[in-house]
């Protein structure tokens, strides 16, 4: 037993092909790879998985897990933040994410429990899709970026959304939780 995962064997990643704990979660994540790859037309080198985020709140340091960036025209223009459960309590940590990952306001947030998703504008944090179906494509992803202006986020309110984050993905966390390191 890992953390608070069952771990079920080991599976292969299908963006990265590395041997990965086999776990409900991560068979999620899969899923989400595929329908990005299968069906919304990424490449596999569109897609960074698992990045690790470095945030902080004064003296408390932690680097925390963000599963999809993808990228497009050379901009990441959407992240992917998945979580079991409810997935309306993780737009702010999510829109959090889309202003600390880069140094400009992401355009694309989805938040998915990998059976449903909401699709954030990352400027306005407004919902503007409902469903894993309306991810937007590598096509329409491209559409999106190229017609905005990248707002570069200021130190200060990279400090703030690196609180908030920390508030939620680190004080929040289980105890169990071995997908959040502590620094």
């Amino acid at each position: 037993m890992n953390g608070h995962h069952l771990i079920l064997g080991e599976l292969v990643d299908l963006i990265t092909g590395e041997t990965l704990a086999d776990t409900f979660d991560e068979r999620y994540r899969q899923q989400i790879a595929h329908l990005l790859v299968n069906q919304k037309g990424f490449l596999k080198t569109d897609i960074k998985p698992r990045q690790s985020i470095l945030v902080s709140a004064g003296q408390n340091k932690a680097r925390i897990p963000l599963d999809f960036q993808l990228q497009v025209s050379g901009t990441i223009g959407m992240i992917i933040k998945y979580g079991p459960g409810s997935i309306v309590t993780r737009h702010r940590p999510a829109l959090a994410l889309s202003r600390v990952s880069v140094p400009y306001q992401i355009p694309v947030v989805v938040i998915t429990n990998g059976r449903s998703a909401e699709i954030l504008d990352g400027n306005s944090g407004k919902i503007i899709s409902h469903g894993l179906e309306n991810i937007p494509s590598k096509s329409r992803l491209t559409q999106i970026v190229s017609g905005i202006n990248l707002v570069t986020i200021s130190k200060k309110r990279f400090e703030m959304e690196s609180r908030i984050i920390y508030a939620f993905e680190v004080d929040g966390a289980c105890p169990c939780d071995d997908t959040v390191c502590r620094l």
